[in-house]
């Protein structure tokens, strides 16, 4: 019978860390025990879940969907094919939004998808802030309210075509919208993941450009805009809010130095 750290470097090919956690979901056993105990048999059963997670991964199926959940803002999250794995990049979004929040502001997650940024809102405001989470997929919906029940969050979820559903005002409205050119050679090593949630047009900036000027008319006197976009496309977006009247924009860098969410506010 095969045993835990055979399998391990039997696929070698693939990331240790994703082998590692691979196996902690099959045995049930946490990294700690996997790493201490090697010599471990593995069940027949669990060699071929194994084996067909390796392959899904080498097919680029994100770890994400094969366990089923992703960690973001601290929050375990439940996700699947319905909706785009949440990145670490975007919480740059949620942390800037928590230094502008005041107590009874209200909040809107455009785009939600699994609800990452809405429910990181809520759950770290604790119900100060009234939370909106809207998206044009129910499938996607359906992902974030449970996700949003399993955290114990209040959060508000609206079947919207962007904004068009959705009246105002809101003091701060957030958005993680698609933003990957439709040529874009890296969209071949996201194909298991929604294309809608990812492209844009043919410059990706096709969102942006139905986002921003709406949004000025569903935000308060005085209330923010926030977008995370691609790392090349500060500019276009800071044009765009200024062409649609927003002040104070600016545009903040990732921890990899990468312009990544640009702000703009109502006067």
């Amino acid at each position: 019978m095969t045993c835990l750290g055979s399998w391990l470097n039997q696929h070698q090919d693939l990331e240790r860390l994703d082998r590692e956690l691979l196996i902690c979901e099959a045995m049930r056993m946490t990294r700690a025990q996997v790493l201490a105990r090697p010599e471990t048999p593995l069940p027949a059963a669990a060699h071929r879940d194994l084996n067909e997670w390796a392959r899904r991964l080498r097919d680029g199926e994100p770890l994400a969907y094969l366990l089923g959940r992703r960690e973001f803002w601290g929050l375990t999250l439940n996700v699947c094919d319905a909706v785009l794995v949440p990145r670490p990049e975007t919480e740059l979004l949620v942390e800037l939004a928590l230094a502008q929040i005041r107590p009874g502001d209200r909040v809107l997650d455009l785009g939600t998808g699994s609800g990452a940024i809405a429910i990181a809102v809520a759950s770290s405001t604790g119900g100060a802030a009234q939370v909106t989470g809207s998206d044009n997929s129910m499938a996607a919906l359906a992902v974030a309210s449970e996700n949003g029940r399993a955290l114990d969050t209040q959060v508000r979820w609206i079947s919207s075509n962007w904004l068009d559903a959705l009246p105002g005002p809101f003091e701060l409205i957030l958005s993680n919208p698609p933003y990957i050119a439709e040529n874009d050679p890296h969209l071949a090593a996201l194909g298991h993941e929604p294309q809608a949630a990812l492209t844009a047009g043919p410059d990706g900036l096709d969102a942006f450009r139905h986002i921003v000027p709406d949004a000025l008319q569903r935000l308060s006197s005085g209330g923010w805009l926030m977008l995370e976009h691609g790392y090349q496309q500060g500019e276009q977006v800071r044009r765009l809010m200024r062409q649609a009247g927003l002040l104070a924009i600016e545009t903040l860098t990732d921890l990899a130095g990468h312009e990544r969410v640009t702000r703009g506010r109502r006067a």
